[in-house]
């Protein structure tokens, strides 16, 4: 199992590469966007920049979240990773609907008239690398993502897929207003807005399951029975209760009552409920934090 220093780390490392080639897309796009003549590249060029904005963002809250346990953070700062998640999402949201605004009022435009000017080769070919590095971004920060247990490095993996599927939206537009003539040109912007239905959509995934931890939403119901499970594994324990779970971060809380024969000595039950600590920690991860209540069986 990797140290949190050493998790921290890998974490950095993922962001950083993430941040450099964004930077480039950005004024790649940005300069392919105007001297080409295309809106939805320039569009594709704000979503790039907002991906290197959530990376700095990662990169600053994933130190916060790191911090072990303080006098006023009895839990650990776990959460503020989770508060990174929403602002990546957030801003994802915010950038997709940006995008489709943006979009209509251009379509509108064009619909009463406004002629718009064919979008270069310049402006096809930087859609085609936003792609390739994109895609590879996405591949390369979801498998760190996973492996590291980060729901900010995930957030952060399906940024980069959006600004992929961005691009293909992108590059649809583009080869169909530059090859269909004149009246196809309007293609460049109903694509920006087609993606920029998606980009809102990846949003809401991403900023639900966070705002349901922030609100400590409980554990889902297959995680608390396998959590009563473990503890009825032990005979000295009978009826466990008042069960309560919550996520903090990528680590989760449980609070439960149990019952033990009231005749064994304290030493013992103590015993016990290390032995099942034990037991709950290897199953969730040695960062669960554990309280348990002791009662003697009526």
């Amino acid at each position: 199992m990797k140290s949190q220093s050493m998790r921290e780390d890998e974490i950095y490392k993922v962001t950083l590469w993430g941040s450099f080639v964004n930077f480039v897309l950005v004024v790649l796009k940005l300069i392919a966007g105007i001297v080409g003549y295309s809106a939805a590249m320039i569009a594709d060029a704000v979503h790039s920049l907002s991906d290197f904005a959530t990376d700095i963002i990662v990169i600053i809250f994933v130190r916060i979240s790191a911090k072990p346990q303080d006098e006023g953070h009895d839990y650990g700062h776990g959460k503020f990773e989770t508060l990174a998640t929403v602002i990546i999402g957030t801003i994802l949201f915010i950038v997709g609907v940006g995008i489709m605004l943006n979009s209509i009022g251009g379509i509108i435009d064009v619909c009463r008239g406004q002629e718009l000017k064919a979008p270069s080769m310049l402006a096809l070919i930087a859609a085609i690398i936003s792609i390739i590095a994109k895609e590879g971004l996405y591949q390369y920060t979801i498998h760190k993502g996973r492996a590291l247990n980060s729901s900010a490095v995930i957030a952060n993996a399906w940024h980069h897929r959006s600004d992929a599927f961005s691009s293909i939206g992108t590059l649809v537009g583009i080869s169909g207003a530059m090859f269909l003539g004149v009246r196809w040109r309007v293609l460049d912007l109903i694509a920006a807005l087609v993606v920029s239905i998606f980009i809102v959509k990846v949003a809401i995934m991403l900023v639900k399951p966070c705002i349901d931890e922030l609100l400590e939403k409980s554990l889902p119901q297959e995680t608390e029975e396998r959590i009563l499970d473990i503890i009825l594994s032990y005979p000295e324990v009978s009826a466990p209760h008042n069960l309560r779970t919550r996520r903090i971060g990528n680590s989760i809380a449980i609070e439960v009552h149990i019952r033990m024969n009231g005749q064994i000595t304290l030493h013992e039950a103590h015993r016990i409920t290390q032995m099942i600590e034990v037991a709950l920690k290897c199953e969730f991860g040695q960062r669960t934090h554990i309280g348990i209540h002791m009662e003697p069986q009526k």
